[in-house]
């Protein structure tokens, strides 16, 4: 509640929190338009590929370039501007940065540059929740051993979640279900960067002036980001995934405590206490209104007749029995609302979600009929979407996890909605993370 206050009194001290920016892309962007009017933050130095390409960002968001006029990192900290380079190792290295932020989107460098930002004592913010999908709670281990904090972004939906979630069980509620919205037909899981646009509701102009990567934006539409995020939320918070994927069940915010009941209390959950995202439309296609698309939510259960009472009194909207209530936050800012995880980090030495065991998974899974030799081009492609599945399940079939299968080849068919295993294809065993996946894997096999 005090976070804002503990800012301002960083600033008044002369004594910032200092964070390094891994990755300006869209994400990134985002983080860089508010930090200017954040109290208590210097943005020492930005890592990206295309430096130019992160000098245009700054600009985009409103950026001077006296800003970054930067020459080196020290030189930033001693004027208070910004360095903006290529090297992502000097960045995480340096003895002044508190925090790092990991906006990639890569989540194989991603791994790298968590691991290293971990053995140089700092806070990573990790973006590039595919990487957590994959090994988050492995990093998570590995960041507590080196007295650092790893975090989800808030702004990203998997960290309001598990905001949602904590409040529940703070307040002493049971969670019955918990998760995000989403636009989605069963169709969507075979959509590729060509068609994403169509399918999402943007014009390619629109999504030209926005900067907008179409793989990027089809991971989220063909099913791959829901499933990553469901992965998250789960490692973060010990609720359970569907047994086969998620259902996306459609509804309204308002019949939200309705649908996301077990099934023996007519609702679509196997059981209390998973993790489900609600979609948008209808089975035919039509848009529901008043619908949680860009939100997230979480379903309660009032276990006594007087809790229930309460939810009646104080016109608290719950299904037909008045047991299950939903509370939900519509809308979604992503990077825009990072600078919360930072602080919380920074400040307070808590993350904003943070996975606590290995839950779920997400398996590559064939978006069409595929051959050997050919390469997988990972989430958002042409080749394979993420389905979500318990640990357990994954574990059994030798799954491969979505997070690696980006330029890997086959080496045998695959059949269109067969999930991928490490047999199917030749992985370079030498990069950091494989090596990190196959720990975590041997540290926290279900059962």
């Amino acid at each position: 509640m005090n976070l804002y206050a503990k800012l301002q009194s960083r600033a008044a001290q002369g004594k910032p929190v200092r964070v390094g920016l891994i990755g300006a892309g869209k994400f990134g962007s985002m983080y860089l338009a508010q930090i200017p009017r954040t109290p208590g933050v210097h943005l020492v130095g930005i890592a990206d590929l295309s430096p130019d390409s992160a000098r245009a960002n700054l600009a985009r968001v409103g950026w001077t370039p006296q800003q970054s006029q930067a020459t080196s990192l020290d030189a930033a900290i001693k004027d208070g501007t910004t360095y903006v380079s290529e090297d992502w190792r000097a960045l995480v290295q340096h003895p002044a940065i508190d925090v790092i932020v990991e906006c990639t989107g890569n989540p194989i460098a991603a791994v790298d540059h968590c691991l290293e930002a971990f053995g140089h004592g700092k806070h990573v913010v990790n973006v590039t929740v595919e990487a957590d999908a994959f090994c988050g709670p492995l990093l998570a281990r590995k960041a507590a051993a080196a007295g650092v904090v790893y975090s989800l972004a808030f702004g990203d939906q998997p960290a309001l979640i598990c905001d949602l979630v904590d409040w529940a069980r703070t307040c002493g509620f049971p969670v019955v279900a918990a998760g995000r919205g989403h636009k989605w037909l069963p169709h969507f899981s075979e959509s590729t960067p060509e068609t994403v646009w169509g399918y999402y509701g943007l014009t390619p102009e629109q999504a030209e002036r926005g900067g907008l990567n179409p793989k990027m934006f089809n991971s989220f539409l063909d099913g791959s980001k829901p499933s990553i995020e469901s992965t998250a939320v789960s490692n973060a918070t010990g609720l359970g995934v569907p047994s086969n994927g998620l259902l996306y069940p459609p509804a309204s915010v308002e019949d939200i405590p309705f649908v996301t009941r077990p099934r023996s209390e007519g609702g679509v959950l196997e059981r209390k206490g998973m993790v489900e995202v609600i979609s948008s439309l209808e089975a035919d296609g039509r848009k529901i209104p008043y619908d949680i698309r860009m939100g997230v939510w979480v379903t309660v259960e009032g276990e006594t007749e007087y809790i229930r009472n309460c939810f009646e009194e104080y016109n608290a909207h719950t299904d037909p029995s008045g047991r299950y209530f939903t509370l939900y936050k519509r809308w979604h800012l992503i990077g825009l609302e990072v600078g919360v995880s930072v602080a919380s980090v920074a400040l307070r030495g808590e993350p904003t979600g943070v996975a606590t065991g290995w839950n779920a998974d997400v398996v590559a899974t064939a978006k069409r009929d595929l051959v050997a030799g050919e390469m997988l081009d990972g989430e958002g492609g042409y080749t394979v979407w993420g389905k979500l599945l318990p640990a357990a399940t994954s574990v059994q079939i030798g799954g491969l996890p979505l997070g690696l299968a980006h330029q890997v080849k086959l080496v045998r068919a695959v059949k269109k909605g067969q999930s991928l295993c490490w047999a199917d294809v030749a992985i370079d065993h030498n990069t950091q993370a494989y090596k990190v996946r196959r720990e975590m894997e041997s540290m926290f096999k279900p059962g």
